[in-house]
């Protein structure tokens, strides 16, 4: 906690294609459009650090992967027009183009990077204490090395984790060994509070 203040900084990571895919699973059985499972990232960023007392959101942090302007124009241009709409509403968005295969569009294109990106800011920011809290938001296991090492540090900034929820299903959530690591579970009340159904492939005049 910063000297003199009586609140906890939050700085809330946001692993997006992670986030985006669970809660299409979660809450749509991966059907219908594409903007199924979308959510405005500060929302979901306020709604994480006011779930325990004595917090306030100071950053929300979107990392994602970015179509190639030139092979796939379409999909460029929705990811802009949504970046530009997370960064007026305060998000800061990292991204780094996705790298195609050699029989795209046949195989999808994928993400390269971003998991490193996500971990180097979750420790970077933790070692400069820059956050009291850091949550993040994903169910991969390729970034437990960093919520790890950050569990390392000893007293200082912790790091928690979320993770989308129905009551009915298994839900799947980052777990470190010998740490107990909070998890904000989010339900379908919640999703729909921050839903965003705006379709980005349509240029809005």
């Amino acid at each position: 906690m910063q000297k003199g203040s009586s609140m906890d900084r939050v700085v809330v990571f946001l692993d997006w294609q992670n986030v985006y895919m669970n809660a299409r699973s979660t809450f749509h059985r991966n059907r219908g459009p594409v903007q199924l499972g979308n959510v405005y990232p500060t929302q979901l960023g306020q709604r994480l650090a006011q779930a325990r007392p004595g917090r306030e959101l100071t950053e929300v942090r979107v990392y994602r992967g970015q179509p190639d302007s030139t092979r796939d124009p379409k999909s460029y241009g929705a990811n802009r027009r949504q970046q530009a709409a997370w960064e007026r509403a305060g998000a800061k968005v990292t991204q780094r183009t996705l790298r195609y295969p050699t029989r795209w569009p046949d195989e999808r294109a994928e993400e390269k990077g971003i998991d490193v990106a996500i971990a180097v800011d979750l420790v970077m920011m933790a070692v400069a204490k820059e956050y009291d809290v850091g949550i993040l938001m994903s169910t991969d296991t390729d970034l437990k090395p960093a919520l790890e090492a950050v569990a390392s540090l000893g007293e200082g900034p912790i790091c928690e984790v979320a993770a989308w929820k129905d009551p009915d299903r298994p839900t799947s959530q980052l777990r470190i060994a010998g740490v107990e690591l909070w998890c904000h579970f989010l339900y379908l009340d919640d999703y729909k509070s921050m839903a965003d159904g705006r379709d980005y492939t349509i240029r809005l005049e």
